[in-house]
This record gives structure tokens, C-alpha cells and sequence, in this order.
């Protein structure tokens, strides 16, 4: 996952509105969303190639998402699947704890976890091996910090927050085209992660089309007042062309 964009008691009828777009290598093998077996719990795209996911949700109405935290000098071959993170923030029988992420956090590359439900929704740095609750309102990730001003994360949450305000129901395909802005930061606003300049300008859109890697998917979540979840998923190849849409209405389940 590269980034996030959610809108936390921001609209009367969604409390957690969460738009979202996960970047990798094409070549990497992946599962469109789906309900994982055994039980139907889980409603996530899977990683087949270490068996995890990026983001996802459970028929409680939980919530969770990963980006990377872009730091090269930091980066391990031999570390745990940081989507494995994913499958046990969204597992009710075993409930990931705070203590259990600043004990563990150390077996992966650096991330920023988010998770939790639309009244109690947390973003764990892995770096800082703190957790910051989020407050109502609009809030970025990215492969920074919470909320970093980063050119992209900003134009995503100028763009959420007019979008919302301006609606009285949330648009599907207009929460989307906010996804696909492949607007580049200059250069004198690029942020300097150590990955070199072309790949800072690269990555500085909110969608990235490559051949070899860029925006595999957008993820759309809307859910309600009652818990009702709404979740989007368009897949994209290398060009950046549509391989397909689906979308899934869960209805919340007591744990």
C-alpha cells in the first residue's frame, strides 16, 4: 500500500471513509479482494507470493491498512511479510495489541499499521514504535509519517475533503478519479526518502503508472452509521488500465 486517504466522522452518514491505492511490482503475483476462507471473516486482496494483504476489513466492521515506510538504509531481506500484519489486525479471537506491535514491530521492514474501527482508529508507526489515535477529521499515509506534507498527500486530502463536503452522498467514481491524479510534485517540493531523484519524481503522484511498477489497485470504503460497509476494488495492469471492478456490501456481525 502507498497511500491512504480517510475522512473520520468528516460526513452525517459515514463515519470512515477510506480511499486508498496500493503500488508494487506488477510482476508480483496477487488475489483480487475476496472473503478469505476458512470462514468468511475476512475481506481483503491477497499477497501470493508471502500470503498477507495491504488492506482489509471483517464482518465486525474493522478496519485496516499498511503502507511502507520508505527508508532504504533500514530495509532487510530476511524480515517477516509486512501483510501478515494485516490477516491479524482483523482476526476478533485474537486482538492485535499494542504491546504485542512494539514487541514484534522489529521483525519487519519499517510500516505504518493502521487499524481498528470508526470510533477508535489507530495509526502504529513502526519507526517511533508509537501509536497515535486518530482524531476526527481528514488524514494521509503515505511512506512518511501520519499526515506528512507530502505534495500528493496533501492534494488527496484537499480533494477528499471538498469532495465530501460537497455531497450529500459520496460519489464512487469521484472518490476513484481522486485516486487516479497523476498530478508530479516539482522538484524543489519532492521529499527526500534516499531513493535518488527519478524515483522521487516517480512516486510523487498519488496514481503511478510504470510497466514495471506503480498502482496495482484502488480501494474504496464507505461505511455507516450502522456499521454497513460499502468496499470497492479496480485492478490496473502496467499501463494503467482497467482490469476490473467489483464491489462488496458487508453487513455488521456481532463478535
Amino acid at each position: 500500500m502507498c497511500i491512504l486517504f480517510i475522512a473520520l466522522n468528516q460526513h452525517p452518514e459515514y463515519p470512515l471513509i477510506v480511499c486508498a491505492n496500493r503500488d508494487e511490482f506488477h510482476h508480483r503475483p496477487t488475489e483480487p479482494a475476496h472473503f478469505w476462507q476458512p470462514g468468511n471473516e475476512l475481506l481483503a486482496g491477497k499477497d501470493l507470493e508471502a500470503g498477507g494483504s495491504w488492506l482489509g476489513i471483517n464482518r465486525q466492521g474493522d478496519f485496516s491498512a499498511l503502507t511502507n515506510l520508505r527508508d532504504p538504509m533500514k530495509q532487510k531481506s530476511n524480515m517477516r511479510s509486512r501483510g501478515e500484519l494485516i490477516v491479524k489486525a482483523l482476526k476478533r479471537h485474537e486482538p492485535l495489541t499494542m504491546s504485542w506491535l512494539r514487541e514484534h514491530s522489529e521483525n519487519y521492514n519499517p510500516f505504518n499499521l493502521v487499524f481498528g474501527h470508526a470510533n477508535e482508529l489507530y495509526c502504529f508507526n513502526s519507526v517511533t514504535q508509537e501509536p497515535t489515535l486518530l482524531t476526527s477529521g481528514f488524514h494521509s499515509i503515505s511512506n512518511g509519517a501520519l499526515d506528512d506534507i507530502w505534495p500528493k498527500m496533501a492534494r488527496g486530502s484537499l480533494a477528499l475533503e471538498k469532495l465530501i463536503t460537497e455531497s450529500a452522498e459520496p460519489d464512487i467514481d469521484e472518490l476513484i478519479s481522486i485516486m487516479k491524479d497523476e498530478t508530479r510534485a516539482s522538484d524543489m517540493e519532492l521529499p527526500q526518502t534516499g531513493i535518488g531523484v527519478e524515483w522521487e519524481r516517480l512516486l510523487s503522484s498519488i496514481f503511478i503508472r510504470h510497466e514495471e511498477y506503480g498502482t496495482r489497485s484502488t480501494s474504496i470504503i464507505l461505511q455507516d452509521q450502522q456499521g454497513k460497509t460499502r468496499f470497492v476494488e479496480v485492478r490496473y495492469d502496467g499501463k494503467g488500465r482497467n482490469l476490473g471492478r467489483q464491489m462488496f456490501t458487508v453487513e455488521p456481525t456481532q463478535a
